[in-house]
């Protein structure tokens, strides 16, 4: 393996961390913690600035996450269209790949949907109706990209380990196998 392609694993292993990571913080820690806000409006905003603060990281991460699959893909362009089984495992990872992108950016959308219809619900009934329905809707929505992200890295194991051949960590030293 060259350094080039060491470089490139490292990349897309670390932004699948960071993007893991930060949506799992977010739905487990951020979201909660800005409850203690006074009112609807507080807590949303509180919500609004750890996520203001996080997006441009997590943006970053998912865009080098995407060049560093690409160049890992045409780095094992071979083995890819050869075994069937690594070929599978790609075709879901870009699938699954394609599902986290669509919610992390529906999850954005919709917070900021959301905050908007927070701004408005004291006046208007709609707007409290939306704030509701939004509020449902993010309830899920935010443990999505987490669950979604670790089934990334869950594939992303299982393609590293269908490169390892086939002595593992585990199995015994050779020299031992020979005396047996």
């Amino acid at each position: 393996m060259t350094a080039y392609s060491t470089i490139v694993r490292a990349t897309h292993l670390l932004t699948s961390a960071a993007w893991f990571g930060g949506s799992l913080a977010g739905a487990a820690a951020l979201n909660p913690a800005a409850r203690v806000g006074e009112d609807a409006r507080e807590r949303a905003d509180i919500a609004d600035e750890g996520w203001r603060r996080w997006g441009p990281i997590q943006g970053a991460a998912i865009g080098l996450h995407l060049l560093s699959g690409v160049a890992i893909l045409a780095d094992n362009r071979r083995r890819v269209l050869g075994h069937r089984q690594t070929a599978a495992a790609v075709v879901l990872k870009t699938a699954l790949t394609g599902t986290a992108i669509a919610l992390s950016a529906e999850a954005y959308r919709s917070g900021a949907e959301l905050g908007d219809a927070l701004e408005r619900a004291d006046t208007d009934a709609a707007a409290q109706k939306q704030a509701r329905d939004l509020t449902r809707r993010m309830s899920w929505l935010q443990w999505a990209t987490p669950a979604t992200t670790a089934g990334l890295l869950v594939l992303d194991t299982y393609l590293g380990e269908q490169q390892r051949g086939v002595a593992g960590l585990l199995d015994p030293p050779s020299s031992l196998r020979r005396r047996s």
